[in-house]
């Protein structure tokens, strides 16, 4: 049984499949979230099975006998995430919305996406902080005092956790996973945002 919570390979293997039949849309996380639950639900009702939003063992015999066996671009695409559905928190003023489940930072004005650009996050032992903050300061070059790593373009929202860009990340991709800052692999992008975003400014950070 795959549902809300479960994240592993099965749950990307099922994001991908789905996505072949255009039931989601944007790159498989591994992370079974509400927009996997909405997609399994649209397979489902499509297949007349029952629309739990849950994967049971009927349910993914019948989405592996309606696709193919994804490839490993598929399961994990090289192409920038395809931005979530903003929080309603993030659709007015100006917000660097956060989501963790598509994996996408959106730079947003009055309800627009201005920039979006792939994020990753905290491990397991230093998860990045859901919620509503504010950026209280900005910093073009920065050395993590605790980690001793290079932190450039940040814009602190948490007491140590910050958006800034990773060159580990931008190195091995999601292979690896901050001490709980919001990584951001695309320099230049995150420049653009940077000289933009002003201390006060919101930051979402949600599923």
């Amino acid at each position: 049984m795959l549902a809300k919570g479960t994240e592993n390979e099965q749950v990307r293997e099922a994001q991908a499949r789905l996505r072949q039949l255009g039931h989601f849309h944007r790159s498989p996380t591994a992370f079974y979230g509400a927009m996997t639950a909405e997609a399994v639900s649209a397979f489902q009702g499509k297949k007349g099975l029952p629309a739990t939003g849950e994967v049971d063992a009927a349910t993914w015999r019948a989405l592996v006998a309606a696709t193919r066996r994804p490839t490993g671009d598929e399961l994990r695409p090289p192409t920038t995430n395809e931005v979530d559905t903003p929080d309603q928190r993030c659709m007015t003023g100006r917000v660097l919305c956060i989501s963790k489940e598509s994996r996408t930072l959106a730079w947003m004005v009055d309800g627009k996406v201005v920039s979006a650009m792939d994020v990753r996050f905290g491990a397991v032992n230093t998860p990045t902080r859901e919620g509503t903050f504010k950026v209280d300061r900005k910093e073009v070059e920065w050395k993590s005092t605790l980690y001793h790593s290079d932190m450039p373009y940040s814009m602190f929202f948490s007491g140590g956790q910050a958006v800034h860009y990773s060159a580990d990340f931008a190195a091995r991709g999601y292979n690896g996973g901050s001490h709980g800052c919001v990584n951001v692999r695309d320099k230049d992008r995150l420049a653009t945002v940077f000289s933009q975003v002003k201390v006060g400014d919101k930051v979402v950070v949600h599923w």
